[in-house]
């Protein structure tokens, strides 16, 4: 006969599942960075795509690397956005499985922690992947030294 479980049986499980939240807060913030980050690049790129029929000479060559350069940061900032959501599942993943596990009296110890284990992995390849894209940024403000003269 199926049985309700107890209140503090359910506030334990609550509790457990507190931590895989607070990283689903953090998720959301890195997701919300990488979000302006590519809106950002796409306007700077949408800018350049108009001013780049008109240029001609070492103008042109500079606004053709500068496409580039956003070119890789959209596919590094795509993969990172890809990454961060694919660990949110997975922590979404954790506290569902968290909540079944204790519903039901099964014993998925060892899937909830390779579901935790596989969100962190997402979210370290997600963050590296941010990493990157800041490098390459890094590449299109430094002044070039024609202006410095």
């Amino acid at each position: 006969m199926f049985t309700l479980p107890a209140v503090s049986t359910i506030a334990q499980t609550i509790q457990l599942s507190l931590s895989p939240v607070f990283m689903l807060a953090g998720i959301g913030s890195l997701l919300n960075v990488l979000a302006g980050r590519m809106s950002r690049v796409v306007d700077r790129a949408r800018a350049l795509e108009q001013l780049h029929p008109a240029s001609t000479g070492p103008e042109h060559e500079r606004h053709v690397w500068e496409l580039r350069l956003l070119d890789r940061r959209i596919s590094v900032i795509n993969a990172a956005l890809f990454l961060a959501v694919a660990s949110a599942v997975m922590t979404c993943m954790v506290v569902a499985l968290l909540f079944v596990a204790e519903l039901a009296k099964l014993h998925l110890g060892t899937v909830v922690a390779l579901c935790f284990i596989l969100a962190m992995l997402l979210l370290i390849a997600a963050l590296v992947a941010f990493l990157v894209e800041v490098r390459v940024s890094l590449r299109a403000i430094h002044i070039r030294p024609e202006l410095l003269d």
